[in-house]
């Protein structure tokens, strides 16, 4: 199974804490938007490139890049890429 066919098997199970929630919106610049599904639209989206390194699991669509653990599945972070 791939990286991206076992997060996306997971999708269920994806969340964050409240602090990660400040976090990614603070990083990618949402305001108001519901930060989880946001990042979940990104990782399910077709182009987007999985690959997991470590304990982490790294989403890329464009110039933004999520942080996934990778057996917790709490999104720790989310960053654009310059």
């Amino acid at each position: 199974m791939t990286d991206k066919e076992e997060i996306c098997r997971r999708m269920d199970e994806i969340h964050t804490t409240a602090m990660g929630v400040d976090r990614i919106s603070k990083n990618l610049g949402l305001c108001g938007a519901d930060t989880v599904a946001y990042c979940k639209n990104i990782i399910m989206d077709s182009r987007c490139t999985v690959y997991r390194k470590g304990k982490n699991w790294y989403c890329e669509l464009g110039d933004v890049r999520i942080t996934v653990h990778a057996h917790s599945c709490t999104i720790i972070t989310a960053h654009i890429v310059k």
